[in-house]
């Protein structure tokens, strides 16, 4: 398969599954085993800041708002949510490197798909209340477990906060705006480890542009679109798609 379509395919995945709850980096592992794509740190960066970029575009107004107003209740609920989800990446690191290999994702894309049928059902019994900072919390803490391959990181981070008593619209908001530090934080490792292991370029220069340009636009219309599915409460239809891909998987050799 050319390099151009391969990367074509990676940025789309990258875009669409960043955003939607059924894991990307599940879906990159498990790309990378099909096509024996080679790991590239300088293709994850690139991936990383286009999918940046779409949050920035999307939530533009609520970013300068944050800027504007650092002691605002919000930009203090993503403070609140950031810490949580630090700590527990950096305990558990070694762990979550070591899933990379693609063994723990049938359970993963499992847990995901069981996650949000669960959320669903207990949504539709549960009382909301306004956002609050248990609820940031809450989300911190998924937030921060949801960094193994498989597990979704906004379906998870919604979903806690859906099950925290925050109104479906305002959890969904909020887990693309608390995923801004935490991309950045890791594009910042990324990028040291990429400097200090020296910069490769696998690919073609051309063809991660476009790979970029691709994972941009997409991860647009999926915020757009996931944002929207929230409000409707059709999370649940993931989960579908979740349990055909973790018994694929499981059988996968």
């Amino acid at each position: 398969m050319s390099i151009f379509l391969v990367l074509f395919f990676m940025g789309l995945v990258q875009g669409l599954t960043e955003f939607l709850p059924v894991s990307s980096s599940g879906h990159l592992v498990l790309i990378s085993n099909l096509f024996g794509v080679e790991e590239s740190l300088f293709l994850s960066i690139i991936l990383h800041v286009a999918t940046l970029f779409s949050i920035m575009v999307v939530f533009w107004r609520d970013i300068i708002d944050l800027i504007k107003h650092p002691l605002s209740n919000k930009t203090i609920a993503l403070v609140v949510a950031t810490i949580p989800t630090c700590i527990i990446v950096l305990l558990i690191m070694p762990l979550v490197k070591s899933s990379f290999g693609g063994y723990f994702l049938p359970f993963s894309f499992l847990i995901t798909a069981v996650l949000l049928v669960v959320t669903e059902l207990i949504a539709k019994k549960k009382t909301t209340h306004e956002f609050n900072y248990k609820t940031a919390v809450i989300m911190g803490i998924a937030q921060g477990f949801a960094v193994f391959p498989g597990i979704s990181r906004s379906g998870t981070t919604i979903c806690a906060g859906i099950l925290a008593g925050g109104e479906k619209k305002d959890c969904a908001k909020f887990s693309f705006l608390m995923s801004i530090p935490i991309v950045f934080l890791s594009l910042l490792m990324e990028i040291y480890e990429a400097l200090t292991g020296g910069i490769h370029l696998t690919y073609p220069i051309s063809a991660i542009i476009l790979s970029f340009i691709v994972a941009f636009l997409s991860g647009i219309f999926a915020i757009k679109f996931m944002v929207r599915l929230t409000e409707k409460g059709k999370l649940w239809w993931f989960s579908c798609y979740l349990l055909v891909l973790a018994l694929a998987t499981f059988f996968m050799p």
